[in-house]
């Protein structure tokens, strides 16, 4: 007993199973079968791995190391996965874990990270977001001419279109959280929902195909981009042959 206490004592100041089955000359699986007997809640891996880190038992093992685009698009892909298969009680404590850190954090590092992020919102509608580049540069890429942002493309009208394809006649409008959930609250919701809804009447009844491009996370994932492109040039390639008829020129592509 006295050896077990000592195992979830040397655990709770931060070692781990591998590093005490060292010291005691055993091994991990029979470590962490001890502390699991005791109701001792286990680390995640990435928790032990930055816990090694931290306490510079181990190095960041991609730190020096660059990563293919594909090896990119692939790790993003299994992310996805992982947060659309995890089961509820998981889920629940990831959100504790993040509430717990946002409660440690001192007034000034809330402020900060707060105005990090309007900062940030206001970049965006400036610039394009990075969803927003990132079909621009994959669009021009394959060789379409982009008009990135355009404005007073239809006359009498204070309008700014997120990108204009002139081969096409075809908008597209890239619309984030915040035109489908009550982000800034519900008021300015059914404003944002009204303001589309009339954007997209107007320039459909001057003739233009419009693609709505709907994304309901503030990060999307690599995977996610690279099917929203191809569905995006599948279409484009589509229009080549068939020029949408006046029902078929509204589009939506949620990703």
């Amino acid at each position: 007993m006295n050896e077990e206490k000592k195992i979830i004592d040397m655990y709770n100041e931060g070692k781990s199973t591998y590093e005490i089955a060292k010291i005691l000359g055993t091994y991990a699986n029979k470590i962490r079968r001890i502390l699991i007997k005791h109701g001792i809640e286990m680390k995640s891996k990435s928790e032990a791995q930055k816990n090694a880190i931290d306490r510079g038992v181990s190095s960041t093992p991609t730190k020096g190391k660059k990563r293919t685009y594909d090896e990119k698009v692939k790790i993003s892909e299994g992310l996805r996965r992982m947060w659309e298969n995890m089961d509820d009680s998981t889920y629940e404590k990831y959100v504790e874990r993040a509430r717990d850190k946002w409660n440690e954090m001192t007034q000034l590092q809330k402020t900060n990270m707060i105005q990090s992020a309007l900062d940030g919102i206001r970049t965006a509608g400036k610039e394009g977001s990075k969803l927003e580049k990132f079909l621009l540069k994959e669009l021009t890429k394959n060789g379409h001419v982009v008009e990135f942002h355009k404005k007073n493309l239809i006359a009498n009208q204070n309008l700014e279109i997120d990108m204009y394809i002139p081969a096409f006649k075809t908008i597209i409008e890239i619309d984030g959280p915040s035109h489908f959930l009550p982000i800034w609250g519900e008021d300015k919701l059914q404003k944002q929902i009204k303001a589309d809804s009339a954007k997209t009447g107007l320039i459909l009844s001057k003739g233009f195909v419009i693609i709505r491009i709907k994304s309901m996370k503030d990060k999307v994932s690599l995977d996610a981009r690279e099917k929203l492109k191809d569905r995006v040039l599948k279409i484009f390639e589509n229009f080549e042959d068939y020029f949408p008829t006046t029902r078929e020129r509204y589009i939506e592509v949620e990703i």
